[in-house]
């Protein structure tokens, strides 16, 4: 299964190589999309760890699906493809 981050449409930065720069950008100008996640995820600490990350990929696809805000899109992980 391809892994995905969730990114905004104009972050220049890849958050999965560069997390530092790309964290920075998305808080500096107020999207928050690390927080955004972590209120849509539907995980528990009982899950094992590939139901958490399956929760996590799932929160992610709607998110960019659903594209509320128009900002949002999913990036894979370039160590997957």
């Amino acid at each position: 299964m391809t892994e995905h981050k969730l990114t905004t449409v104009d972050n220049p930065f890849n958050p999965w190589t560069r997390w530092e720069e790309w964290y920075a950008y998305d808080e500096r100008l107020g999207y928050h999309t690390t927080s955004l996640l972590a209120r849509i995820v539907q995980t528990s600490d009982e899950l094992s760890v590939p139901d958490q990350d399956l929760a996590i990929e799932l929160a992610i696809e709607e998110i960019a699906k659903e594209n509320v805000s128009g900002m949002h899109r999913k990036v894979a992980n370039p160590k997957s493809s």
